[in-house]
């Protein structure tokens, strides 16, 4: 993806930043050796979909992995992870992994009746397996880079848009024409509270409120259909979905293995805005992020969603303050920034006098402090009401701003927000607005500059040091604390509390996850960051 080269124009104390960084280090780092001890259900899933544990009980109304999973719960065996016994089992019996995950499902075979293996034996075997599962991940990077070699992509801001149907085949319809409109990136929203969903549903999904169900069929489907359209269109299309949520990892899993390009996934959000409960999501983010590096994907956050529960204006600085620490969580998953689309939002309420300014302000600085992040600039919502021709010129402001910054990844704007899940002219209405906006105003930013001490350049200054200080405080108490206490989004959140806890289990001495020994190797060795 490429990302705009920065001039600087806001004359921000690199002091100030570089100390911001280190705070956020250091409050990471500290969450990181929680991390470090503990696995979770959704992370164990995870892995079992990375060996190929694909299928789906129609007995029991759920996928091999979630079955699977809580066998190894029920007979209190989960502390060594889900690869040990997988492994163990099909060396033990012989069977094929199909056969094998059958037999277990169905009740024939029980993990505890299988005679274990030396641990070295079993560990050995896992890693030549992950080895070769890892293969098809990284075949789908090679794909990835041909095919934008050989269509070339958009230029940034890229344009991305929504699709949200609830049926899969509908989307694809709705897809391939807004990338005939001009579209760079496709998102299929999920079906509304799927992340609330302890599972992944499984095979085409035809049915969905406000979304269409994230599942590795769906994926698939789409992932052909964006293939087929960036043939006909001349230019890569990428394809985004959420790995948000209580199957997190799971999620990041089925998009590195049906080769999607952007993933949502931030290491706050689910936490704030779903209510899941902290250790499970540092935990699951850890290793999801791992996933997403791998792949190649970007991912995006969420603190756009702060500014809908607080004030834009006065709650500024915790958008950068989350940002970097989503970017030391992202670090920590060897994740280059590269791959980091951060996440903000066009969200002050247009009654205020200099809204723009202090949009632009926000916007510049925010590229400023992250210039070699595939920034995600997020349309005006809160603020939007069903009066569509103001809410047309809400949108091209955003689109004014995103050109004059220099943003790289662009959600669509539409009119009709705060009326219903927009048509196919709404979006293209949004496309229209904005690629007029980014023509016209195609070389702004390396046109302008920013009055010393002006309102633009003090207001960046403020948020900046509110971040700092911020920051500061988070490590003093810690983030987990910080976060109990309401310091993100004003909402509270309780360390023991929330969906998914008893999905957390610490490690034992012989825990094994091979792919994330592999993955790190081989993220070591492309990003010599990490060497």
């Amino acid at each position: 993806m490429k990302i705009n080269s920065v001039k600087s124009k806001l004359d921000l104390d690199k002091k100030i930043i570089d100390e911001s960084r280190d705070y956020a280090k250091e409050i990471v780092e500290d969450v990181q050796k929680f991390i470090d001890l503990r696995s979770t259900s959704s992370v164990e899933r995870a892995v079992l979909r990375l060996f190929g544990v694909e299928w789906y009980s129609e007995e029991q109304q759920l996928p091999y992995v979630n079955i699977i999973v809580d066998k190894l719960i029920n007979d209190n065996l989960i502390s060594r992870g889900s690869t040990y016994y997988l492994v163990n089992g099909l060396l033990r019996t012989g069977l094929p992994l199909k056969e094998f995950c059958d037999n277990i499902v169905s009740g024939k075979i029980s993990f505890k009746s299988i005679e274990p293996l030396d641990f070295e034996v079993v560990k050995k075997k896992a890693m030549d397996m992950a080895l070769s599962s890892s293969e098809k991940i990284e075949q789908n990077v090679v794909k990835r880079n041909q095919m934008i070699k050989d269509y070339g992509e958009g230029q940034p801001p890229y344009l991305y848009l929504i699709v949200a149907t609830g049926n899969i085949y509908e989307d694809v319809v709705q897809a391939q024409n807004a990338a005939r409109s001009g579209a760079d990136i496709i998102a299929v929203i999920r079906s509304t509270a799927q992340s609330l969903l302890d599972y992944v549903p499984h095979g085409a999904t035809t049915e969905g409120f406000g979304g269409t169900y994230a599942t590795q069929e769906n994926f698939r489907i789409m992932r052909n259909a964006l293939d087929e359209v960036s043939k006909e269109v001349g230019k890569y299309i990428r394809l985004v979905n959420y790995c948000s949520g209580l199957c997190m990892p799971e999620i990041a899993a089925l998009g590195a293995l049906e080769r999607l390009d952007v993933m949502l996934n931030d290491s706050m959000y689910g936490i704030l805005f779903r209510d899941i409960n902290m250790q499970r999501t540092f935990v699951d983010q850890y290793f999801s992020r791992m996933i997403n590096s791998f792949a190649e994907i970007v991912i995006n956050t969420g603190e756009d969603n702060y500014l809908t529960t607080s004030d834009a204006f006065e709650k500024a600085h915790t958008v950068l303050a989350s940002e970097l620490i989503n970017e030391q969580f992202a670090l920590k998953a060897y994740m280059p920034q590269r791959l980091m689309g951060l996440g903000h939002a066009f969200e002050i309420d247009p009654d205020i006098e200099n809204q723009f300014l202090y949009e632009l302000a926000q916007a510049q600085m925010i590229k400023e402090i992250f210039p070699n992040s595939p920034l995600k600039y997020m349309p005006p919502t809160k603020f939007m009401t069903g009066n569509i021709f103001r809410g047309h010129v809400q949108d091209a402001l955003f689109n004014a701003v995103s050109i004059m910054s220099g943003q790289t990844i662009h959600l669509l704007g539409m009119l009709t927000e705060a009326i219903h899940t927009p048509f196919m002219m709404d979006r293209h209405l949004s496309l229209e607005n904005a690629k007029m906006v980014f023509k016209t105003m195609r070389n702004i930013s390396d046109e302008i500059e920013f009055k010393k001490d002006g309102i633009i350049s003090n207001r960046a200054k403020k948020v900046l040091n509110d971040a700092h200080n911020l920051l500061k405080e988070i490590t003093k108490k810690g983030l987990m604390e910080s976060i109990s206490e309401g310091i993100f989004a004003d909402i509270k959140r309780s360390l023991d509390g929330g969906k998914g806890f008893n999905g957390v289990f610490i490690k034992d001495d012989n825990y094994l996850n091979p792919f994330e020994k592999i993955f790190i190797e081989k993220l070591k060795m492309r990003n010599p960051q990490f060497s």
